[in-house]
C-alpha cells in the first residue's frame, strides 16, 4: 500500500510517465526555502541555476534537507521501492516576463543511465502555472526509446545543448500546474518542455533525480550519489560528499568539478579533476 501517493496516482505515473501535483511544503515553508535560495543568489550576484547544476544540493545543508524530506522520500518509495539514491539536482528559473523556455525533450538524451529509469521530482519554489511557464508533458511518451532530437542552441533555451524534438503533437500536451510547495514526478524519458514566463513573479523550480541502486551511469566516469534510504547492495555508484554546513568549501569545489565534466566532450571526461 502506498505511503503518500494513492493507488491511482501510482498507476497514472506508470501509464503516462508523470503525475502531480503532490503536496510537500506549506506556503510558509516554501517561502522560507525561496528566501534561502535568494540569499545564495544575492551572495553570488547571479541566479542560483548559473552555478548549481547537476548536483546543486552538494554545498548546502538546506538543500540536502529538501532532497531527503521524509514525505518526498515516502512518495519516491511508492514509485520505485525502499532503496533510494539521489544522483543529482538542478534549478530551473525564469524571471518575470522572461523569454526563456525549455524545448520539447527527453532527459535521457544526456543522463547516460542504464536502464533509463530516473524518477525526477520537480518542486515548485514559486507558483508554476500557465502564465509563468509551467512544465508540460506528452502522456505515454516514456518507455518508447529515445526520440530523434535536433540541437538548436539559443540564449533563451534553458537546456544547455538546445536539444529539441521537432515533431511533438502539442495538442496532447498536459500542463503541470503547481503551487509553491507542491511537486510533480516524471520519468526521465517522458517528453516534456515549458513556455516563457509571462507573469510578474519569478518561476523557480528545483529538479531532483532519484534512482534505485540497480541503475548505473554509463556516460560519466566515477559516478556518485547519496544513499538517502535503504541500502545499496549493488555498488554501481560511489558515495557523494555531504556538506558539514551551508557553503561547504569542499562540496562547492566538487559541485564545480562535476559541472565541468558535464560540459566536457565524452573522450576527455576522465581528465576532469
Amino acid at each position: 500500500m502506498p505511503k503518500i501517493l494513492t493507488d491511482k496516482q501510482v498507476q497514472t505515473y506508470h501509464r503516462n510517465g508523470f503525475v502531480g501535483p503532490v503536496d510537500l511544503l506549506s506556503t510558509e515553508e516554501a517561502a522560507e526555502l525561496r528566501r534561502k535560495i535568494e540569499a545564495v543568489e544575492a551572495k553570488w550576484g547571479s541566479q542560483i541555476q548559473a552555478r548549481c547544476k547537476i548536483k546543486a544540493h552538494l554545498p548546502f545543508r538546506f538543500l540536502c534537507d529538501v532532497i531527503s524530506h521524509p514525505r518526498l522520500l515516502d512518495a519516491v518509495e511508492d514509485i520505485m521501492g525502499p532503496d533510494i539514491l539521489c544522483w543529482g539536482s538542478s534549478f530551473f528559473q525564469k524571471e518575470a516576463h522572461d523569454p526563456g523556455f525549455v524545448s520539447w525533450h527527453q532527459d535521457s538524451t544526456y543522463y547516460g543511465l542504464e536502464p533509463p529509469d530516473t524518477l525526477t521530482a520537480w518542486i515548485a519554489i514559486s507558483d508554476s502555472n500557465h502564465q509563468s511557464g509551467c512544465m508540460e508533458f506528452i502522456p505515454g511518451t516514456h518507455n518508447q526509446g529515445i526520440y530523434h532530437h535536433e540541437e538548436f542552441k539559443s540564449a533563451e533555451n534553458l537546456l544547455s545543448r538546445g536539444q529539441t524534438i521537432t515533431d511533438v503533437d502539442t495538442d496532447k500536451a498536459v500542463p503541470m500546474v503547481l503551487r509553491a510547495g507542491q511537486f510533480s514526478f516524471h520519468k526521465e524519458d517522458c517528453v516534456h518542455g515549458s513556455q516563457p514566463n509571462k507573469s510578474y513573479d519569478r518561476r523557480i523550480g528545483y529538479s531532483i533525480h532519484y534512482v534505485p541502486p540497480t541503475i548505473r551511469e554509463t556516460a560519466f566516469p566515477g559516478a556518485s550519489a547519496m544513499l538517502l534510504r535503504g541500502e545499496d547492495t549493488v555498488g554501481h555508484w560511489g558515495a557523494d560528499m555531504r556538506p558539514k554546513a551551508d557553503w561547504d568549501a569542499d562540496c562547492l569545489a566538487e559541485l564545480d568539478r562535476v559541472a565541468r565534466m558535464y560540459v566536457t566532450p565524452p573522450k576527455e571526461r576522465e581528465a576532469v579533476t
